[in-house]
């Protein structure tokens, strides 16, 4: 039997691979940190943020709801204090759908 090498998943995301994820600049990451409560990123000895799967999934969020559904940074805020559970719901709704998307493409380009 082969030797496969066990998948790791990180436990901390530095800035710039956040950044990186959202192709945005740092700046913006750090911007949202202190607009948004639900972002509390660790920070080392050195001050240098470190982002948990949990942090990435809220700028998962807020990332959809400033940049693609347009809303301001005050309506995101908003929206997100007054039923999160709903918008959670709703944004992992379209996550999956644009899966679905992406595999209905996949299969149409294979065909």
């Amino acid at each position: 039997m082969p030797y496969k090498e066990p998948s790791v998943e990180k436990l901390y995301y530095t800035i710039g691979e956040v950044a990186k994820m959202f192709d945005v600049n740092t700046s913006l990451i750090r911007y949202w940190e202190k607009e948004f409560d639900i972002i509390k990123p660790y920070k080392n000895k050195k001050g240098n943020r470190m982002f948990t799967p949990e942090d990435i999934e809220n700028f998962h969020l807020i990332y959809h709801l400033v940049k693609e559904k347009g809303m301001t940074l005050k309506g995101a805020e908003k929206k997100l204090k007054d039923n999160r559970l709903d918008t959670v719901e709703n944004f992992e709704v379209i996550k999956r759908l644009k899966e679905i998307k992406q595999t209905l493409l996949a299969i149409k380009d294979s065909l």
